[in-house]
């Protein structure tokens, strides 16, 4: 029997509540929510059979479906978006081997071509567990930003360790060459089976300190293949953010 080409499914964990910015997936960014923005990005994309968003919340719920956009209930007790994700993709009975691309709805300026970037290692290479991008650092202030995270990698694209710290670290740095900084982008790509597996690990000892969840996948021995990506994206995190993205769009 012939295997079934595997899907790519996107999700985007949305949550009404934020410390910073309360009720961003519904700010009003060009007359349409935040997340309608990053829905329709998605759903130019060819490749995904199905474009869904995750959340615990009727009214954002209710602002998916008034736009046609499809939605999952999920619980609201989860601890990370990854964890919203999970259940997510087990309520619509998405195939073990199937891709699921992790959007953040917090991008509504995406190009709809990371998608593809993020997804295409999983679909090439079915040993793969996880994937996600990388961005050349080209702004020196965002070297030093702790919410800038960092990467390196090794010889095949694969991640060797992620942080908020400058990596690597320039030993001389009256050295004239300059090490190349890449930046990490909130896509990821899994396999489905993994995801589940990924979401029931315990907590990892340099997850705990860098806060930063992918560094689970590695200290359980996991390969997360980092893809280049030359598209930068916008994250909205607080109103002024949002407001920079309407006169992007405005223009």
């Amino acid at each position: 029997m012939q295997e079934k080409t595997p899907e790519v499914v996107a999700i985007i964990p949305a949550r009404y509540h934020s410390n910073r910015f309360e009720g961003k997936p519904l700010a009003l960014i060009g007359g349409k929510p935040m997340i309608q923005h990053v829905v329709e990005r998605a759903q130019q994309v060819e490749l995904l059979a199905r474009v869904v968003v995750a959340t615990d919340d009727d009214r954002i719920a209710d602002a998916v479906r008034s736009f046609g956009g499809e939605v999952v209930m999920t619980r609201s007790d989860h601890a990370s978006g990854t964890d919203r994700l999970a259940e997510a993709a087990e309520k619509l009975e998405i195939s073990e081997t199937d891709v699921v691309v992790n959007i953040q709805g917090d991008q509504p300026l995406f190009p709809p071509e990371v998608i593809e970037q993020v997804a295409n290692p999983l679909l090439e290479d079915p040993a793969l567990h996880m994937s996600t991008l990388i961005y050349k650092i080209i702004r020196p202030e965002e070297i030093d930003d702790p919410n800038h995270v960092k990467t390196v990698f090794d010889c095949h694209g694969n991640a060797l360790y992620f942080s908020r710290a400058p990596i690597p670290f320039q030993r001389n740095p009256e050295d004239q060459e300059k090490p190349t900084y890449y930046k990490h982008l909130g896509f990821y790509g899994y396999r489905k089976g993994f995801l589940l597996t990924f979401v029931g690990l315990p907590e990892g000892e340099w997850e705990r300190f860098e806060k930063l969840e992918q560094l689970r996948a590695l200290e359980y021995g996991y390969t997360i293949r980092v893809v280049k990506t030359t598209y930068d994206s916008i994250e909205v995190d607080t109103p002024k953010d949002a407001q920079r993205v309407e006169e992007l769009l405005s223009k």
